[in-house]
């Protein structure tokens, strides 16, 4: 079982990395053919001077904007506050990190802190748990296809991983994956709710972080720990609160010999998950 397993959803037709790598290889040494070059007015140098600039302008273009990503996790707040879900959300500043306030009254304050792709360091380890919140969440919008979510979600927890044993002095309640992608045909998902829902997109990959304790091997291992914010963001996208722990992935960590092992589970339905262990 490879780390696509830390995920049921998977993208409908991403090209193998070998293809990948043959286009690559391809943009690469156009810059050598000085006839098809000279059909667009370039020389081989220029070609190769504006490479660079090009392939940053398409990702630029083929990517969400950071202000798509704002307003559709702004989108989902607001429809859970329009539901009753939660009592006031506030939005980041501008100029400051991107952390959501979510209020639930005779609860408190829940902190989403929204990122990139789970891969990149920013995403993983920049972030810093705030003191008002009873529980932080990191939320990854992750509209890349050049892992599978579940491998991309693999490679975040081994940073967390690293984060969770190293000096640092917070830790997150959970993480959650899920963007614009979830659930259409870029992206299958096999999370199907009955109930109406809030948000019409699949419930999203939510899984449970452990706390840290001194002297033992396992920190959530089994999936034991319990947060509150599951049945408040699950339950706005239609799933009630009996149906919460079938949709409620876990993180763990393991102590064996000298070695640290990580289990993440993910739960798409009663008696379905799909678990990747390193």
């Amino acid at each position: 079982m490879g780390a696509e397993e830390a995920a049921p959803c998977r993208h409908a037709g991403a090209p193998p990395q070998a293809i990948v790598d043959s286009v690559s290889k391809l943009i690469q040494d156009l810059g050598g053919e000085s006839d098809l070059l000279g059909r667009y007015g370039l020389t081989t140098g220029e070609y190769r001077a504006a490479l660079p600039a090009a392939i940053e302008g398409l990702r630029g273009s083929m990517s969400a904007s950071v202000a798509d990503r704002k307003e559709f996790l702004a989108g989902v707040f607001r429809s859970m506050l329009a539901g009753g879900f939660i009592d006031r959300v506030e939005s980041p500043k501008y100029g400051t990190d991107t952390v959501y306030r979510l209020t639930i009254d005779g609860y408190g304050d829940i902190a989403v802190i929204q990122k990139g792709c789970p891969d990149g360091m920013h995403s993983s380890v920049s972030w810093s748990a705030p003191g008002w919140a009873r529980e932080t969440y990191l939320w990854w919008l992750c509209d890349s296809m050049r892992y599978e979510p579940g491998e991309h979600i693999a490679k975040g927890v081994n940073r967390l991983r690293q984060r969770f044993f190293g000096e640092y002095p917070d830790t997150v309640s959970g993480v959650i994956f899920h963007n614009h992608l979830c659930g259409n045909g870029q992206r299958r998902c096999p999370k199907i709710v009955g109930a109406a829902r809030a948000v019409e997109v699949p419930p999203p990959c939510l899984y449970i972080m452990p706390d840290r304790q001194d002297h033992v091997s396992q920190w959530n291992w089994e999936g034991g720990q319990e947060r509150f914010f599951p049945d408040v963001l699950l339950g706005a996208f239609g799933v009630s609160r009996e149906q919460v722990p079938y949709f409620t992935g876990h993180i763990g960590f393991q102590r064996r010999g000298g070695s640290l092992r990580t289990t993440i589970t993910s739960r798409f339905g009663p008696g379905r998950a799909t678990t990747f262990r390193s």
